[in-house]
């Protein structure tokens, strides 16, 4: 249908009332339309008071509503978190240089240590990769005490302190974890006899009792040896040992839940099993428990009393092959993943 045109020739868009079918409603006096829908009588509005903005809103009785109270930012409450702070922290800062002619040069002191060669030492403080008292250096030349400054490659410790000593024994089955024996027993201080006699006071990082074999600590660093033995630094201690009985489905998650034992709950961080052979089961199980007797205690708990145990690692150190009765030299790689595990 075609929309009527105005007298100037523009089409009306006014819509017609007879044939939209939409009542128009009447108008008002000042020349606005009113609203004849049910419910909803036409009132005029309510007209601003005097001294009030238009965009003051109003209540139910007319009256400037109050303003809503700003809701303040609580202030930050200081909380104690239960995190453990980082074992390491490292700065950009440059560390305090000892005066010409006094302590040695970083490179020497990390290539005597059998880090790298000078010139690879050099290549490594260029790159970043060297702290000094927790501060990285990238200037070649600085000058360190080496008795007593704290040198790391790649966030390790490098001990280069000339008279600290850090060995692995592996204890025979039968002997006693002791520098001596009063009933005349054989002990570890048979084996080291020779290093005592010579100066050196050495610490054995826990016990392991007389008919558990394997790896053993020996160091003349007292915090080292007290740190790895605190369970608070929770350095894991590997065992294999060989049980009497086939071992249950539900066994291994038993005993990583927790067991009670008579001087309180214990429980392995891991556990495996291995190998199953006439009637014994070879399990591998680790743990930072260090209660006497604690891995024999567990698997009696459980049902299945220890035929043979042996230890094979302490953190980083590995057992590997080495036979019985022996000593090794901890590699440098070896004594700086202890010293990491701890927070030295």
């Amino acid at each position: 249908m075609n929309t009527p045109a105005r007298r100037d020739g523009t089409p009306d868009r006014k819509k017609n009332t007879a044939r939209s079918g939409k009542a128009q409603g009447p108008k008002r006096s000042d020349g606005h339309k009113r609203s004849d829908a049910p419910g909803r009588p036409d009132a005029p509005k309510k007209a601003h008071r005097k001294g009030s903005s238009p965009q003051t809103k109003l209540n139910k009785r007319g009256r400037p509503a109050a303003p809503k109270p700003t809701a303040k930012r609580p202030e930050a409450v200081p909380t104690i978190s239960n995190a453990k702070p980082a074992r390491h922290q490292h700065s950009s800062a440059a560390p305090t240089e000892l005066p010409a002619g006094e302590g040695v040069r970083l490179q020497k002191v990390l290539a005597q240590a059998g880090v790298a060669s000078r010139r690879a030492a050099e290549e490594l403080i260029a790159a970043g990769r060297v702290e000094v008292d927790g501060n990285i250096v990238t200037s070649q030349g600085l000058r360190v005490d080496p008795e007593n400054t704290v040198i790391r490659v790649d966030g390790i410790r490098v001990v280069v302190k000339k008279d600290l000593v850090h060995l692995v024994l592996n204890k025979p089955r039968g002997w006693q974890s002791t520098m001596s024996d009063d009933l005349g027993r054989p002990c570890v201080g048979d084996i080291v006899s020779e290093r005592v006699a010579a100066g050196q006071r050495l610490f054995h990082v826990g016990r392991l009792d007389a008919d558990t074999e394997g790896l053993l600590l020996l160091t003349n660093d007292g915090e080292l040896a007290h740190r790895l033995m605190h369970p608070s630094f929770e350095v894991t201690k590997t065992y294999l040992a060989t049980v009497k009985g086939v071992l249950a489905r539900g066994v291994g998650k038993q005993l990583r839940a927790g067991v009670e034992l008579e001087d309180g709950p214990a429980k392995v961080d891991s556990f495996a099993l291995l190998q199953v052979n006439e009637g014994q089961s070879l399990v591998r199980l680790e743990l930072h428990e260090g209660r006497k007797h604690i891995v024999r205690r567990l698997l009696d708990a459980v049902g299945h009393p220890v035929v043979r145990l042996v230890r094979t690692d302490i953190g980083p150190v590995a057992l590997g092959d080495q036979r019985p009765g022996t000593l090794r030299v901890l590699g440098r790689k070896e004594v700086g993943g202890l010293y990491q595990a701890v927070g030295l």
